[in-house]
């Protein structure tokens, strides 16, 4: 099914945020075709023409039909972010995949209303949220009090209510790896779950979550630009996010947690004892696992 903005739905954020979305995907998929050369921003980021050009093409269309908005974009960009909405915006989230061209990736926008008052290290609500695969075409959009969508069908997370069934996903940081803790909670979970996908762009990892093809998703050192339409996505469609601890989510946390609900207390309950480094439970042989399953299901 093609990317299609919901009808009989009021988005009046999203659908033309959408629009511009699926033209930046376009020219992002056209690079993708022809290939373009790779450069270091950093000691070992990647960036390219294509998350450029695509950055200059959503500010100027966002400008077109949202003059007062501010956006605070990935690539540089930062215009008028002290008006009272705000956009963040990731031109090609998965830039990594994209350069060695591996077909996951995508555009990503959220709003951000922040009315007067609000103070500067305090969140505004969410009002909507976009992420558009150019690969795949499918068009996952949000509008708060208004659902979640995927090419104009509405979704919602998945009900697998056991960690040990569930399929999961993380990532990790370009930066500082050797400082990050993921590795270990990457190991523990993969053992007590049906598996953990590392795809290399949390944008996407959010929209799936939301969708059901993941029934969870956590990484560390995220940047807003990553999470705002995500996080949207995913309480839209019924999941849960939040801090590893429970603590309400900000778009300056340093960690995320995002679920089917469900699986929120059993995975707040491993992060919790992994950090303290006790109470882990042994892993379940396979004949263990089979019997659990077995006694749940009444047999």
């Amino acid at each position: 099914m093609p990317a299609v903005v919901p009808t009989g739905v009021d988005l009046p954020f999203a659908s033309l945020a959408a629009e511009i979305a699926i033209e930046a995907g376009a020219l992002v998929r056209g690079f993708y075709n022809s290939a373009v050369a790779t450069e270091y921003k950093g000691e070992v980021d990647l960036v390219t023409e294509a998350d450029r050009a695509s950055e200059r093409l959503m500010v100027e269309l966002l400008h077109r039909h949202f003059p007062t908005h501010g956006i605070y974009g990935e690539e540089g960009t930062r215009d008028r972010i002290d008006n009272e909405y705000r956009w963040y915006i990731d031109p090609l989230d998965g830039t990594t995949n994209f350069a060695h061209r591996y077909p996951v990736f995508c555009v990503s926008m959220g709003l951000e209303h922040r009315p007067a008052g609000l103070a500067p290290d305090e969140d505004g609500p969410i009002l909507a949220g976009v992420i558009y695969d150019p690969t795949r075409d499918e068009l996952f959009v949000a509008e708060k009090g208004s659902g979640a969508y995927l090419n104009g069908r509405r979704i919602h997370v998945s009900t697998t209510d056991d960690l040990g069934e569930s399929l999961l996903a993380t990532g990790f940081p370009s930066r500082k790896r050797h400082d990050n803790p993921n590795i270990h909670f990457y190991q523990e979970i993969t053992l007590r779950s049906h598996g953990v996908r590392r795809a290399g762009s949390a944008a996407l990892d959010l929209a799936y979550t939301a969708c059901g093809r993941f029934d969870g998703y956590w990484e560390f050192n995220l940047n807003p630009w990553d999470t705002s339409a995500g996080v949207l996505l995913v309480t839209e469609a019924g999941g849960s996010v939040t801090r590893f601890d429970g603590s309400p989510f900000q778009l300056n946390s340093k960690e995320l947690l995002a679920t089917n609900r469900l699986l929120h207390a059993p995975l707040m309950s491993l992060f919790d004892d992994m950090f303290a480094g006790r109470n882990l439970e042994p892993i379940l042989t396979p004949a263990e696992f089979a019997a659990r399953r077995l006694a749940k299901a009444g047999g």
